[in-house]
């Protein structure tokens, strides 16, 4: 584990191990519904990757501004989205935050400055540059923090936006989630050039290559770089190399990848890796991990229920703000 500039104690180790396991059981659940059929269209797990949200989450101050793509539930709870108003949104209600018309891949919360669930490949690098861009003509000192996986670096807007946050030295935080596989297609037969971090560097922008099964790496990393951006340094890059444990949706067949690998990989996990390295050296205990488990369960049943408890939209205002009104 890196030590480097945190004080991993025993309150930051339970603030660590808690975010990932409510992330977890949070898509468990999801999950679950989905087969029930509770939860419809498509749904996108983050089972495996946690420890990137979680790592980055903790160093971000409230003003700042974070894009996330359609596998997103995790970074969206994380960032203060009531799990209630989550779970209601992909359910469908009308009490979700995005009033049940976004479901599981639009989630949007303009109190916590959360813009997405973008159902779009590569579609939140420009509008990450964007809301960084304002950020800096109106001289504040935000930070964007805009999540993709490795299949982005593929997309024309993947090069322009980190073109011209590199030209305009604009405050965004890239984070990378490379979890080897865009949808069903291995990172190494569809680019030449495997290492993404190295994209970004010839672009004239910091970057550097972390252990996004580590969450105390990914945190070191995440306050490096978002010093270095906050202080109007310009963008950074962060390549978190990671792996989801579940397929791409649950659609998916997942005929593309190796059982072994899967299994390898799933019991190198983050959760199990920084639970049984925080209990060897003193900072945690069962009683600790028995009383996260408890917390968690109770906010996951309660985000059910109020999902249960939702309201439909009526049919008359089911075109609402899908275009502009008539104007006389």
């Amino acid at each position: 584990m890196t030590l480097s500039k945190l004080r991993l104690d025993r309150k930051h180790c339970r603030t660590l191990l808690k975010q990932m396991l409510r992330v977890r059981r949070f898509e468990e659940k999801c999950a679950e519904l989905y087969t029930k059929e509770k939860i419809r269209g498509f749904l996108h797990l983050y089972i495996g990757e946690e420890a990137v949200a979680a790592g980055i989450m903790q160093v971000l101050q409230d003003e700042d501004a974070v894009v996330a793509t359609y596998r997103e539930h995790g970074h969206a709870l994380l960032r203060g989205v009531p799990a209630g108003e989550i779970m209601a949104e992909m359910y469908g209600k009308q009490e979700g935050c995005s009033r049940g018309r976004g479901g599981s891949m639009h989630l949007f919360h303009a109190p916590t400055r959360f813009y997405g669930g973008n159902a779009i490949v590569g579609g939140g690098l420009p509008l990450a540059v964007g809301l960084a861009l304002a950020d800096q003509m109106q001289a504040r000192s935000n930070v964007t923090v805009c999540f993709f996986g490795e299949g982005a670096a593929a997309e024309g807007e993947f090069h322009e936006s980190l073109n011209l946050a590199a030209l305009w030295k604009l405050p965004v935080l890239f984070v990378c989630e490379n979890n080897l596989y865009a949808m069903g297609t291995a990172l190494d037969i569809s680019e030449s050039e495997t290492d993404i971090h190295a994209k970004a560097a010839s672009y004239n922008i910091e970057s550097e290559t972390v252990d996004g099964m580590n969450i105390v790496d990914v945190e070191v990393a995440a306050r490096r770089a978002v010093d270095f951006v906050r202080a109007g340094s310009g963008p950074y890059f962060l390549e978190c190399q990671t792996y989801r444990f579940r397929a791409h949706s649950m659609f998916d067949a997942e005929l593309y990848r190796d059982k072994e690998e899967v299994r390898q990989w799933t019991e190198a996990g983050p959760i199990k890796r920084f639970q049984t390295w925080a209990m060897e050296a003193g900072e945690l205990n069962q009683g600790d991990v028995d009383e996260i488990e408890t917390e968690v369960a109770s906010e996951v049943a309660a985000a059910v229920e109020f999902a249960e408890a939702g309201s439909w939209e009526p049919v008359e205002t089911l075109l609402n703000n899908v275009g502009a009104e008539a104007r006389l």
